[in-house]
């Protein structure tokens, strides 16, 4: 059974003195505080998120989140990202939660859209951006417990699934990614990254 957000982890939550912006509810910047207060508080915040599909678009790579995390321990993302921290742009955030995470470095996230999760106490404004991947994936280990390509038409079931193995809000962002691309297998030309092969 996966655990629910506020479920106790094994590891105490890292990075609770860590500066991060505060949004409004309209998603502008607003100031800052601590991640912890920010947390506490429920305050409104932002995130870059990517989602990394293979270089034909028939698979996205989805990882499973460390039982540290400071919410939804242990759960799946098909995002990789994280909160904006102050002083910070979303794309920025994005470019680095990418490479933090996933080791995917070298790619410009192609933005996407803004997806709101208003679900109290987590209230954030999640800027989603695309890439394209074949390289390697390297786990941040204190983010991730593992990972696998999975392909489009088993992510929309998860994705339907509300009881499913994902993430409260990378499950609605995801939805929203197929209803506006409608499952699209076309590549992004101009973020058709290169690697190793390692995707399918």
């Amino acid at each position: 059974m996966r655990p629910a957000y506020g479920a106790p982890c094994d590891d105490p939550p890292v990075g609770g003195d860590e500066l991060v912006a505060i949004y409004d509810a309209l998603g502008s910047p607003a100031g800052s505080a601590t991640r912890a207060e920010m947390r506490a508080r429920g305050l409104w915040h932002a995130a870059g998120v990517v989602l990394v599909r293979s270089l034909n678009g028939e698979h996205v790579y989805v990882h499973q989140r460390s039982p540290g995390k400071d919410v939804f321990p242990s759960y799946h993302d098909c995002w990789a990202g994280g909160v904006v921290a102050h002083g910070e742009t979303p794309a920025e955030c994005a470019t680095r939660e990418l490479a933090e995470e996933l080791g995917i470095s070298g790619v410009s996230p192609i933005p996407l859209f803004t997806h709101v999760f208003d679900q109290p106490p987590i209230r954030c404004h999640n800027f989603a951006f695309e890439v394209r991947w074949d390289g390697p994936i390297v786990h941040q280990p204190e983010e991730i417990v593992g990972g696998r390509w999975v392909p489009l038409e088993e992510l929309r079931k998860w994705a339907e699934d509300p009881d499913g193995p994902l993430i409260p809000d990378g499950r609605l962002g995801v939805l929203e990614w197929f209803r506006r691309q409608g499952a699209s297998l076309d590549p992004l030309p101009s973020e058709r990254a290169t690697g190793l092969g390692n995707a399918p």
